[in-house]
């Protein structure tokens, strides 16, 4: 499933002074299920009007649901702690007490939910609207007529109602993109995703300006439009949790393409894009697989739109672009476009179900 793409109207972590939270604990507890009762019917010219105890109703479930209007896990560490109603106990004439009423949690695109003592992995969401029951709520108790047999007449037996489920659970967000920008800081990540994009992140001629990621939509002609991540500055050491290090490189695990911006006036260009790939394959291998390219910017500093020469034979392009002067950038989005696309023609054949032209 793909997920619904984000307004372009701004970049992700930069939605006023909203703090970007990309992991939280929380604790979920199921309603607990209504009891069924002991009863006995009691009507006027009724002398033996037999045991009529109805059942407990259902606890409420708590449901995790896909929101696209969200970007962060903010609202979670206001509050860690979420209870679904219990269902209602039986009542007499067989009357079933009433279900509680499940609980919803909105969470932004991306986020992954996992069981904090198990570990055990309880689901994704990855579209807008979808749905996970992370605790189920007990089931109501039977009322003493479910025990009325031939031999047994007038029980006095009932059951309790189940007590839902209790979990702690971790949330965890990792941005869904096409495109993943990856450098060291001041690279020309954040410029290129405001020239390229609506988004706005923050901008500034020192290291680490970019506190958070931003996702950006880049809208081509024909309708084309494909999202792509300014992903926090990568340093060496950063698979060890060196820098912004591993708060911000799993966010990169759910891109399609990576793309490594180096800055022409970087000391050594070869160094620099080694050192960016090996920190992404230290951190995974299944990372480092994924297709890249190479972008050399602030091609301005020189005057010169020709991308040098980089010992890069495993990258689909070496592009060279200046995002201040707006040049090489028509060239690099057909680059991302056309590989993109190639990509979903790949997928869509390893899928039988789906004829081919």
């Amino acid at each position: 499933m793909s997920a619904e793409r984000p307004s372009p109207c701004c970049g992700l972590g930069s939605r006023g002074n909203e703090m970007f939270i990309d992991r939280v604990v929380v604790n979920v507890k199921a309603g607990d299920g209504g009891s069924g009762i002991i009863s006995f019917r009691r009507e006027k010219f009724v002398p033996m009007g037999g045991p009529d105890g109805g059942e407990g109703g259902r606890g409420g479930d708590v449901i995790v649901v896909g929101d696209a209007n969200l970007a962060t896990l903010l609202d979670y560490t206001y509050r860690d702690s979420w209870t679904a109603p219990a269902g209602d106990h039986g009542s007499g004439n067989n009357k079933s007490g009433k279900s509680g009423t499940d609980i919803l949690m909105p969470v932004p695109i991306g986020t992954i939910i996992r069981d904090l003592e198990t570990s055990e992995l309880v689901g994704e969401i990855l579209e807008d609207g979808d749905r996970i029951v992370v605790a189920r709520g007990g089931r109501g108790g039977k009322g003493n007529s479910f025990f009325v047999t031939a031999t047994h007449q007038s029980p006095r037996e009932y059951q309790p109602g189940e007590d839902g489920e209790t979990r702690t659970l971790e949330l965890e967000l990792k941005l869904i993109a096409d495109v993943g920008l990856v450098g060291q800081p001041n690279a020309g990540k954040s410029t290129l995703l405001s020239v390229i994009s609506a988004a706005r992140p923050k901008i500034a001629d020192y290291p680490f300006t970019t506190l958070s990621p931003n996702l950006g939509v880049v809208k081509l002609s024909d309708n084309r439009t494909f999202v792509v991540a300014d992903i926090p500055g990568i340093i060496e050491g950063a698979h060890e949790g060196r820098g912004l290090g591993l708060q911000f490189l799993r966010h990169i695990e759910r891109t399609r393409v990576l793309a490594f911006l180096i800055p022409i006036d970087a000391d050594d260009w070869q160094a620099e894009y080694d050192q960016l790939r090996h920190e992404i394959a230290a951190y995974s291998t299944e990372l480092a697989a994924k297709p890249h390219c190479v972008v050399f910017t602030k091609m301005d500093l020189l005057g010169d739109d020709e991308a040098p020469p980089v010992d890069a034979p495993e990258a689909f392009a070496v592009d060279a672009i200046s995002a201040a002067n707006r040049t090489g950038l028509d060239t690099l989005l057909a680059h991302w476009w056309s590989h993109l696309l190639d990509m979903k023609k790949v997928d869509v054949r390893r899928d039988d179900s789906i004829p081919l032209p």
